[in-house]
């Protein structure tokens, strides 16, 4: 009879525990994880939400860059954390292309993470080459790349920038060898450098540069001009016909298990940064669609998307490594 009342009492008190943590919290700093390194448009889309969270939220927010093995690094830290709502994950649609070009993966993409919401939609990537490259136009770095050798960076291996390259490639008849690198900065700092000619980029990083004439844009992936380089065509008008593709999400996931009123929460707060007049002008400028799906519809999107970019991969032929 003891026994009984003690677990009955173990059990209630663990039943009005949730409720409780859900409405204290945050009570101490968050961590932030992001699979990538701090430069590149992960880290700055991350960076401009937190700035805003940390005030509606009253705790800091610290971000953490994990950059290696497209995201993997950090993504298993977040899938083996505790599921308390401090420690969350900020990745882009790579995560969801990891199941298609990895063979195994330390962990089950979709039983060990909870999504919280989607950030912003990317509207499409920016074809930069660097200067000494002979193609002021699509068409005529199309003719050059069937003519010679020549190779494009990326942030790693199935990450959605290589994923755009690769089908650009293949529509194009091209034959660019790919080179991985990790993360997007390293990755456009190699066309920088003159290291690597080509690059499909992410606008936030990008952009400074083509305005610095440290490297020339030839075309836009997504199906209408980016804002911010209105004078740049997109690749379907500089000459390769019905060629369009988006860049994914960038979204946030919490560890598995983690309490639905702290991932509640979580997502009523991101939406309301998200109705910040400076925080949609920033992403708008950058080439993405606020977003701000709720967990259950984002988690729907999730699990579609893991399909359809696998069918991306597989048409690009990308092997699973």
């Amino acid at each position: 009879m003891r026994c009984a009342i003690i677990f009955t009492l173990a059990g209630l008190a663990a039943f009005a525990g949730t409720p409780v943590l859900a409405a204290d919290y945050p009570v101490r700093p968050i961590r932030l994880i992001i699979g990538t390194a701090p430069a590149g448009a992960q880290s700055e889309n991350a960076r401009a939400l937190v700035r805003l969270l940390e005030g509606q939220l009253g705790q800091s927010i610290i971000v953490d860059n994990r950059p290696g093995a497209n995201g993997i690094i950090g993504y298993e830290i977040v899938a083996k954390s505790a599921p308390d709502g401090y420690t969350l994950l900020h990745t882009s649609i790579a995560f969801a292309i990891n199941a298609s070009v990895y063979k195994k993966l330390p962990f089950d993409i979709e039983k060990d993470f909870t999504p919280i919401t989607n950030i912003v939609t990317g509207q499409g990537a920016i074809l930069v080459v660097h200067p000494a490259v002979p193609a002021r136009s699509v068409k005529e770095l199309i003719a050059l790349g069937r003519n010679a050798r020549l190779s494009y960076s990326s942030p790693g291996v199935g990450n959605p920038l290589h994923l755009v390259a690769e089908s650009f490639n293949v529509r194009a008849g091209m034959g660019m060898t790919h080179v991985p690198f990790k993360g997007a900065g390293p990755a456009l700092q190699s066309v920088v450098s003159g290291e690597i000619p080509v690059m499909f980029s992410s606008s936030p990083p990008a952009v400074p540069q083509i305005r610095a004439g440290r490297v020339r844009a030839l075309g836009y992936s997504g199906a209408a001009r980016l804002d911010a380089l209105p004078e740049v065509p997109t690749i379907a008008e500089a000459g390769l016909e019905g060629f369009k593709q988006d860049t994914g999400w960038h979204a946030w996931f919490a560890p598995p298990k983690t309490p639905a009123p702290i991932v509640a929460r979580l997502h009523a707060e991101i939406r309301k940064a998200l109705e910040n007049p400076k925080l949609r002008e920033f992403y708008l400028n950058n080439g993405y669609q606020p977003s701000g799906d709720t967990p259950a519809e984002f988690q729907k999107i999730f699990r579609a998307d893991i399909r359809r970019w696998g069918e991306i991969a597989r048409l690009a032929k990308i092997e699973p490594q």
